[in-house]
């Protein structure tokens, strides 16, 4: 069977977990934050949260860390669908490491020619061993 999770910051980091240490410079907002765009969600809603990059981090990079995945197989792969807005010259990457390896492998990009909008991407991921995203 397939189980999925949803979630939508609206409490918390969603079991992502900051690298460094809480300064990373990713912070839970929404758009009546005051810190400048997107002022709203996806939707359209600006009192839902969305995890952002502080303004003084926005010229540097922050990673985020998911927990472990266990490993797929031929009825279970990995789907993940984010939703995300890229403003300035970010760029977003997904990276994969390996359990038994201590390089992360880039599996997606996107540096945002559409920029100042909310969009859409679904990453598939089939993996033989525990990872994190």
């Amino acid at each position: 069977g397939s189980s999925s999770e949803k979630c939508d910051f609206e409490t918390d980091l969603c079991k992502a977990v900051p690298e460094e240490n809480l300064q990373s410079g990713w912070i839970r907002r929404n758009g009546q934050s005051g810190v400048g765009p997107p002022y709203s969600d996806h939707s359209g809603n600006d009192t839902a949260y969305f995890l952002s990059l502080s303004s003084e981090r926005q010229s540097s990079s922050a990673t985020l860390r998911t927990s472990v995945f266990l490993p797929t197989d031929q009825e279970h792969v990995c789907q993940i669908t984010f939703r995300y807005w890229i403003s300035h010259s970010g760029t977003l990457m997904v990276g994969l490491q390996k359990h038994s390896e201590d390089s992360i492998e880039n599996i997606w990009k996107d540096s945002g020619e559409l920029q100042n909008q909310w969009k859409t991407n679904t990453i598939t991921i089939n993996n033989t061993e525990k990872f994190e995203v």
